[in-house]
This record gives structure tokens, C-alpha cells and sequence, in this order.
């Protein structure tokens, strides 16, 4: 019955404009303190009935916060300020896509490109994640115009299912309690407000040390593949840097040798040629 359900908010979120993105997070497989493979995270049924459920419970959350008077802390990803470089993307794959802001439009194309290129697609989704922004915490009242979560698509949006693990749901929880209660809020807006810079900023912190830990596990996989070939396609490439991703195992590296003007999503034959554990680093050069 769950599942049932699931499924079908899942397919409402998606006719409202949800983003249906599909990022590249592989994990390692650990037999005791020893890793044993690395796997890409894989998206099925079961996960996606604990998102919909999650999603779910955190608009009501903040629906319920909204219609009881009181401020909120909100999660929100706002309308892209590069939707323009996101009209530019799509460009490229011969879609046209709005001049303002519209999720609708953007998910359409995304799952065209999904069904079209899956091996591809999940560079496709960082590319579109990195142009629309990071998510943040931030302040709002129950009388103001709610700035939303462009990538889930809805208006009203808090973090309140996993305070085992995210402080802003705690506080999410305390002033729920507080209201079914009848206390007063345990916060004043003053409070909320440097709540919700310092959560922030502690995510993206905690962000940024999680992918060292996964680019540090890859590494530690690897590095007793020194000299073997892998099927590879090329992720990113600035002027002095290309980057390319192997299939089997499951993981991204820097290109040091080798042709330097590949288009991202040329698929090419690479050598492993070095790891470091401790900076995470994977180095590949250009295999014939």
C-alpha cells in the first residue's frame, strides 16, 4: 500500500516540475576495514518510497507550522539566477527550453535525455545541480510569500524526518512540540535566523568532507590497479584540467596524459597511472 502510494505522488511531484536527477554517488563496499568493491548507489522502489514519504511529511511540516502563525525554518533551493546557462545546456541537445525560470520545462527535458543517453545522464544531472544552486536554511513567516524548492517542486518545505542526523530538524521537531503543547515557541526570530546561517554553512561543510571520504575510498580501491585499462567517458574539461569517469568500478579521475581536446561525454579508453589515498587523488592517461 505504501509503495502504491509513493508511486503516485511520486508521478504528481513529476507533472508539477520535481526534478528527476540521477548524480553519480558511488559508495564503498567494506568486508571488515578492508574495501571490496565500489558500487554506484542504486535508485529503486524502496528509496523511493522513503523519499516520497519524507517529502511528504516535510511539507506537511511546514504546512502545519505556516497555519499555526509561527516562523519557520525552511529548506529551500530557489529559482536559478543561471537558468540562462541552464537554457544553454539544453541548447546543446537541440531543446529550447523557456527564457524564465520553469521546472516543468526543465524536468520534461531531463527525462527526454534520461530515456535518450542513460549512460550519460548522470553528468547531465550535475551540471543542471551545480547551474541551479545549492539548497539553504533560511527564515520565513507564516504570512509571507514562501520562496519554495525549485527542484522538488513545492511551495512549503522544512527538514523535520531525520534528527538523528540533521540538527535543523531537531529544531523543526521542538517548535512542532511546542505548538501541539501549548508552549511557547522555543526560538525568537532573531535565533531562528543564526540557526539557519549556521546550519547552512555546517552542511555544506559536512558536504564537502563526505566527497573527500568517497574520492579517498575510490582511491584506496584503485590503487592496486596501477597499470590496467578501463572504458572511461570524459565528465568535465576546463582549460587546464580534464576530468573522466570509468565505468567498472565505478569511479572519477583526472586525466594527466593524452589528447586534451575531448568534448565531455567522448567516450575514450584510459589508463590508471596513480592514486593517493589521502588526497583522493586518480590519476588516468589516454590508453590506444
Amino acid at each position: 500500500t505504501q509503495d502504491a502510494v509513493a508511486q503516485r505522488m511520486r508521478a504528481r511531484r513529476r507533472q508539477q516540475g520535481s526534478l528527476d536527477l540521477e548524480t553519480f554517488q558511488p559508495r564503498a563496499v567494506f568486508e571488515g576495514e578492508r574495501v571490496v568493491d565500489i558500487r554506484q548507489q542504486v535508485q529503486n522502489r524502496a528509496r523511493q518510497l522513503i523519499e516520497e514519504f519524507m517529502i511528504a511529511t516535510n511539507t506537511c511540516t511546514a504546512q502545519f507550522l505556516a497555519q499555526h502563525g509561527g516562523s519557520a525554518l525552511r529548506r529551500v533551493v530557489r529559482s536559478p539566477e543561471r537558468w540562462m546557462r541552464i537554457v544553454e545546456v539544453a541548447s546543446k541537445y537541440g531543446e529550447a527550453l523557456p527564457k524564465t525560470p520553469d521546472s516543468r520545462a526543465l524536468e520534461g527535458f531531463l527525462a527526454r535525455q534520461r530515456k535518450a543517453d542513460p549512460l550519460r545522464f548522470p553528468d547531465l544531472s550535475l551540471v543542471i545541480v551545480k547551474l541551479m544552486g545549492s539548497g539553504e536554511y533560511v527564515v520565513e513567516h507564516a504570512r509571507g510569500e514562501p520562496i519554495g524548492h525549485f527542484g522538488l517542486a513545492v511551495r512549503d518545505y522544512t527538514h523535520s524526518t531525520a534528527p538523528n542526523r540533521r540538527y535543523p530538524d531537531l529544531v523543526s521537531l521542538r517548535m512542532v512540540k511546542a505548538l501541539l503543547s501549548g508552549d511557547h515557541p522555543p526560538y525568537g526570530l532573531t535565533e531562528l535566523a543564526t540557526l539557519a546561517e549556521h546550519c547552512t554553512r555546517q552542511e555544506d561543510a559536512a558536504q564537502k568532507v563526505e566527497r573527500s571520504v568517497r574520492k579517498s575510498e575510490a582511491a584506496l580501491y584503485l590503487q592496486g590497479m596501477v597499470g590496467q585499462k578501463f572504458d572511461a567517458v570524459v565528465t568535465g574539461r576546463t582549460e587546464s584540467a580534464t576530468w573522466v569517469r570509468i565505468f567498472t568500478p565505478p569511479a572519477e579521475g583526472l586525466l594527466v596524459a593524452g589528447e586534451f581536446n575531448l568534448e565531455v561525454g567522448q567516450k575514450i579508453r584510459v589508463k590508471l597511472v596513480g592514486t593517493n589515498v589521502e588526497r583522493g587523488f586518480i590519476d588516468f592517461e589516454q590508453a590506444h
